[in-house]
């Protein structure tokens, strides 16, 4: 397209739209849940060995909050609107995907082969 003047006017495609609101760039309410659910599978698993096994308070107290910023940076999305754990959820099904291609010979020639 062209406007009169012999400019070419050109199409302007906004990059990084996010179809969801965001708490922070990358962190939105799905994110947010995904970490809650982390956080207390890692706090669980936390409380059962370091006070229940160990008896240690402040051991505790830090795997907490480590699992906290664990679980958080694996959910949170990049600039390529991919996180760790989606990284990892493609990498495994890259892995259980089929790896070799059989194909039948054809004549180059001929579709029915008969």
């Amino acid at each position: 397209m062209s406007s009169e003047d012999g400019n070419r006017d050109t199409l302007y495609i906004p990059a990084g739209l996010k179809t969801q609101k965001e708490i922070y760039t990358g962190f939105g309410k799905n994110e947010l849940r995904q970490a809650i659910i982390g956080t207390l599978i890692i706090g669980g698993l936390d409380a059962l060995f370091t006070l229940l096994v160990f008896n240690n308070m402040p051991l505790f107290v830090i795997l907490l909050l480590l699992g906290i910023f664990v679980s958080v940076m694996c959910v949170q999305k990049d600039v390529t609107n991919l996180s760790v754990l989606d990284m990892v959820k493609n990498l495994y099904n890259y892995i259980r995907s089929q790896k070799k291609f059989y194909y039948k010979s054809l004549d180059e020639w001929r579709w029915d082969n008969k």
